[in-house]
């Protein structure tokens, strides 16, 4: 009798092509290569190293380096969390708080409804309409955990197939790179203009626009991070007037990154939402707007707590978000919590309004002095121009880079030279920064990304290392 045909094995996971291309292709440069030299190295320390630590400035992560966490916050999820806590000594105004959520949901360990807590969806309506004087619907504002997840959401909805692209600023926060990557979608980029601070020109945006449709590109949307990131450029009203009239002439959505609106530091340049703008002008452009407890003052990141808020979508499309949503369920009770306490913090008359103030005050002021100090030390530096932060937490300081270390760089089989930058600084300083490629930058051009978040009373030595260090690498590819 002959032995039945043998069929093909099917690649396993572990296999050389036993995985998603699309996902071995993904990069996400804020945690790649440097981040885990950085972890490799400060699992050695102690040791014979010209540092005790590893001081990370790599990612926008408050409380890691030192930054404490908002006592009102705290309590109210300590409260919730643990109710017998309301039995003690904890200020009227967080027992108010946990009760009215306690008598608005089943408690912390309950499945939400997929967009989130009725109440809490409310109450950012509320604030939302504060902030802008315009309308706010809280049938069209989702809960998420963080804002990555509503970014990540909005993507897979655009995104149809291999010919549907997305414009993304060059530097850019490599979520968006990442997650486009992911879905095998088209990354359209348009360079912010670093000579006029970073700037955003409507022109670049319609000359990349009009290459991209010669090139069979389907673009979709636009997105633009307001404060910046890894700019730190904020938006005047008039950009935004701009940008919303070239959208709605091209057809495109706007996905508005606008995690960083409580960091600006120039009093000339108040944060203005897209939201405003597009309501104020009657405009029908599509809008999804992001906002996290992740940044501004909160620094909550380990809270994951997070919102979308969309304009001018028909229903399809809202029924769309909820049954993406829908699939994890609801977003985690913690960060729903933590956004309607950012949203809605003490007011005054209630007994945590002078701490919140002191406690949040405290916070900004430090992230405006280290802002200042750390910019103008870097353009002490012989061959570094830095743009002054205007918002958010991070400088992108261009390097200018010898020909020799460029040559290493390539023999090392590095991406870019700014990659051997990076490495070598951390191997001789301890300070883990991100390659400037790793958010895109014109040809020819070498940055790196540093947050300003270590205490202030850590800056100076940053700085002397980073001058010593850059000083020495000078010499070394001389």
């Amino acid at each position: 009798m002959p032995s039945p045909r043998a069929t093909p094995r099917q690649k396993s996971l572990t296999s050389p092509h036993g995985l998603n291309p699309a996902l071995q292709r993904m990069d996400y440069a804020v945690r790649g290569e440097l981040v885990l030299r950085a972890e490799a190295l400060a699992k050695r320390l102690p040791g014979d190293y010209p540092f005790s630590r590893i001081v990370y400035c790599n990612i926008g992560n408050p409380q890691s380096v030192g930054q404490k966490p908002l006592t009102f916050v705290r309590q109210v999820v300590a409260g919730l969390t643990h109710p017998e806590l309301l039995k003690g000594d904890l200020p009227d105004d967080v027992v108010h708080r946990v009760e009215m959520f306690l008598g608005r949901s089943h408690g912390i360990g309950a499945y939400t409804e997929s967009k989130g807590l009725p109440l809490v969806r409310e109450r950012v309506a509320k604030a939302l309409r504060k902030r802008d004087g315009v309308s706010a619907d809280p049938d069209t504002i989702f809960l998420t955990n963080g804002a990555s997840e509503g970014v990540k959401v909005l993507l897979q909805m655009i995104i149809r197939g291999p010919d549907d692209g997305v414009m993304i600023p060059i530097p850019q926060y490599p979520l968006y790179s990442a997650t486009l990557t992911a879905l095998q979608g088209r990354i359209v980029e348009y360079y912010l203009n670093e000579s006029q601070g970073w700037r955003l020109d409507v022109n670049e945006l319609s000359n990349r626009l009009r290459s991209a449709r010669e090139q069979g590109v389907t673009v979709r949307a636009l997105c633009v991070i307001n404060p910046g990131n890894p700019t730190g450029q904020v938006l005047t009203r008039e950009n935004l007037v701009e940008i919303v009239e070239f959208c709605e002439r091209e057809g495109l959505v706007i996905l508005a990154d606008e995690v960083y609106q409580k960091n600006v530091y120039v009093d000339e340049k108040p944060f203005v939402s897209f939201k405003k703008v597009v309501t104020e002008l009657g405009s029908s452009v599509e809008l999804a707007s992001f906002h996290s407890v992740s940044k501004g003052l909160f620094g909550e990141c380990g809270m994951r707590g997070g919102f979308l808020e969309v304009v001018n979508m028909e229903q399809d499309a809202l029924d769309m978000i909820y049954k993406t949503l829908s699939v994890s369920l609801c977003s985690n009770i913690v960060g729903q919590v933590a956004i309607d306490v950012m949203m809605t913090p003490p007011q005054p008359g209630e007994e945590s309004y002078d701490l919140f103030v002191k406690e949040t005050s405290d916070i900004y002021e430090s992230l405006k002095r280290k802002a200042g100090k750390l910019s103008q030390a870097l353009n002490t530096f012989k061959g570094v121009s830095c743009n002054p932060s205007e918002g958010a937490m991070y400088l992108f300081p261009r390097v200018d880079i010898p020909q020799k270390a460029v040559e290493e760089a390539a023999r090392r089989g590095y991406a870019s030279a700014d990659v051997l930058y990076c490495i070598e600084l951390l191997e001789a300083t301890g300070i883990c920064t991100v390659p400037g490629s790793g958010f895109g930058q014109a040809e020819g051009t070498y940055h790196f990304r540093t947050t300003f978040l270590p205490p202030e009373d850590q800056i100076d030595g940053v700085v002397t290392r980073m001058r010593d260090f850059h000083d020495k690498f000078l010499v070394k590819y001389s």
